[in-house]
């Protein structure tokens, strides 16, 4: 069986960095940071006490009031997201043909807020019985976003929700990417979203000493491969991406702005919450995404990062990427934007795809920013161009895409310049 090609048609983004993809992008591309004190509730008992929320986001500007009480704040973002991927790719076209369109959209937690929400009410008023919320279900379970985005345009192929951590997007993508060239659908709108800046999710990753600290300066909290990174910045918000056939898109005159290529997964099965001390799993995961795309090391220019800023997670990456790029390593440039957008969990990996997409798109490389080249970890190879700072013009055919999530899920992403 001949598998089909697979691009891209459209992008939508609601981020900490800005409410569309041209603002997003233009503000990654600056190396703006998109963290600030927490505005969703008072954080002032916790020990993080910032984050990198959407900024300026009304659901009303969006929503009938009706319609709100039925959508988690995870759920109003992927929605307003998909609307933009959808109109940017011209897919709700009467000439589509809807029962092969697909919708696949990942959170890695969900209605957090709902939850909280609920539970907290409970809990105050277990005397009367329970009483809960007859949306609190539907407002909560993770895949809902996903039915939601069918439901307004109509969209009978391929629907479904994928939870796999800070993974989830990534493999969101990469399931839509695999059930086009297999003939499954002619185009899915996919990605990820998350709304997780709440008591319960800020508390919780504080509990595990995930989370930066750094309440002084939350700007510059974020700061991937420097020896006092302290934790990961919590982010919010979502990506999706219209995934599409190539003849389809052809057939309809749709843009096209990369080709996926290729996808890989793989487990660390070594530790609920850290990477393989010696990146084991994401050099697998990075090595059958370069198979799968049959691509060489020396074919990709760019690697978007997982990065995280933890101390083991960003030291285990780049063992990782020294044992599969070899001497090629030297010449890719590197860059986490979790310096600047901090850590959307399940949303991430589609965010960081959308990066990989415009820099293949506009040759240019989005920085690392919050690096002082006094700050160094021995641990970590400084040769390596990491994109300090500043946004680099180079010629990106090809660019990688890493996701690791609690759990040991690695997922890896593959696009590159769409040609005939």
């Amino acid at each position: 069986m001949e598998l089909k090609r697979v691009v891209v048609t459209g992008l939508g983004a609601l981020t900490p960095l800005g409410n569309d993809v041209a603002t997003t992008w233009d503000a990654a591309v600056n190396g703006k940071s998109g963290a600030a004190p927490i505005t969703h509730f008072d954080a002032y008992k916790f020990k993080t006490q910032f984050a990198c929320e959407v900024k300026g986001f009304n659901a009303a500007d969006h929503f009938d009031r009706k319609f709100v009480r039925q959508l988690d704040l995870y759920a109003q973002y992927a929605m307003v997201a998909a609307r933009q991927a959808v109109r940017d790719a011209n897919l709700d076209s009467e000439d589509i043909n809807k029962n092969r369109v697909g919708v696949i959209i990942a959170a890695g937690i969900g209605g957090l807020h709902t939850f909280e929400e609920e539970a907290g009410y409970y809990a105050m008023h277990e005397d009367l019985g329970p009483k809960y919320n007859p949306f609190f279900i539907p407002k909560m379970i993770a895949d809902i976003a996903s039915g939601h985005v069918s439901m307004e345009y109509g969209y009978h192929g391929p629907n479904f929700g994928v939870v796999s951590a800070c993974a989830s997007s990534t493999n969101a993508l990469i399931d839509a990417y695999n059930l086009i060239r297999l003939g499954k659908a002619d185009a899915i709108v996919a990605g990820g979203a998350e709304a997780a800046i709440y008591p319960a999710g800020v508390g919780g990753f504080n509990s595990m000493r995930a989370l930066s600290t750094r309440n002084d300066s939350p700007e510059t909290a974020s700061r991937p491969f420097s020896k006092s990174r302290d934790g990961f910045v919590m982010g919010e918000g979502s990506a999706v991406l219209v995934l599409e056939e190539l003849e389809h898109a052809k057939a309809r005159g749709a843009k096209i702005y990369a080709e996926v290529v290729g996808g890989g997964l793989s487990a660390d099965a070594y530790h609920l919450t850290a990477t393989h001390p010696e990146g084991l799993g994401a050099k697998l995961v990075m090595e059958n995404a370069l198979e799968d795309a049959g691509m060489k090391p020396e074919d990709i220019d760019y690697i978007n990062v997982h990065g995280t800023s933890t101390p083991v997670g960003d030291i285990s990456e780049v063992k990782a990427i020294k044992e599969v790029f070899g001497d090629h390593a030297y010449k890719l440039n590197i860059s986490s934007t979790k310096s600047m957008t901090g850590h959307l969990l399940g949303a991430t990996g589609a965010l960081e795809a959308l990066f990989c997409v415009k820099s293949v798109q506009d040759d240019i490389v989005p920085p690392t920013i919050n690096h002082d080249p006094e700050d160094k970890d021995e641990e970590i190879d400084y040769n390596l161009n990491f994109t300090f700072d500043k946004a680099q013009k180079r010629t990106v055919n090809a660019a990688l895409s890493n996701t690791f999530g609690f759990g040991g899920h690695n997922a890896s992403l593959i696009v590159k310049k769409y040609t005939e």
